[in-house]
């Protein structure tokens, strides 16, 4: 029989935790996204052992699983550098580079999206590159990049859950805690897997009001 009123004690851990979780997502979302755009930038320039890099860089970790790459972060870097990572250090930094490889082929996508024309245009009328892209390129690209951008992002918040293992006191760590303690499971976990649904579907609604935004130019 299900009994919810042993979690009330535990209540203020589970803010503590969905605090954490938010956190860590928003910190792997900004590191993904500037490491993306370095990234996209890579690809489409000229300079070919850099192109090859970020190419094999993006199968890495595309091409090998999440949990893998976070537990090699986690338990290498005090072994390779002699410095001991936290497990919320470890978990930002892999969830960041992950994000990146991914995030980097839509703003690629999105950047050669945008009409030659424009470019050559503005080229002919000598404007630097740098502010080529900044005012003309990037937001067309952030524009029609924006979905794919938005569901990486509910992606992160959802694999947040696997940092647990590793020890971060997030959303999923608490249920945890919680099923040791009191040997029920169903209770805590079905209330994590609401906390979770619940900030999944704010962020998709925060997402499609972006792209209502930046498409009324359109």
């Amino acid at each position: 029989m299900l009994n919810f009123t042993i979690l009330n004690d535990y209540l203020p851990m589970l803010g503590q935790a969905i605090i954490l979780t938010l956190e860590f997502t928003l910190l792997s979302t900004v590191v993904g996204f500037l490491w993306g755009i370095v990234l996209s930038l890579i690809k489409i320039s000229r300079i070919k052992p850099l192109v090859l890099f970020a190419q094999f860089y993006t199968s890495i970790f595309r091409g090998t699983p999440l949990l893998v790459q976070l537990m090699l972060i986690y338990y290498a870097t005090p072994q390779l550098l002699d410095y001991q990572i936290t497990a919320l250090q470890a978990g930002v930094l892999t969830f960041g580079l992950n994000s990146a490889a991914y995030i980097s082929e839509s703003i690629r996508g999105g950047i050669l999206s945008v009409d030659k024309g424009q470019w050559e245009a503005a080229m002919s009328l000598g404007v630097p590159k740098h502010r080529l892209l900044i005012d003309i390129v990037f937001p067309q690209a952030f524009k029609n990049t924006l979905p794919s951008l938005v569901n990486e992002s509910i992606a992160l918040l959802k694999d947040s859950s696997m940092v647990s293992i590793i020890g971060v006191a997030d959303t999923m760590r608490w249920a945890s805690l919680i099923q040791a303690k009191t040997f029920r499971a169903f209770e805590a976990f079905i209330v994590a897997a609401l906390v979770y649904y619940v900030l999944v579907m704010a962020l998709t609604t925060l997402g499609r009001y972006l792209e209502r935004r930046v498409r009324v130019s359109d």
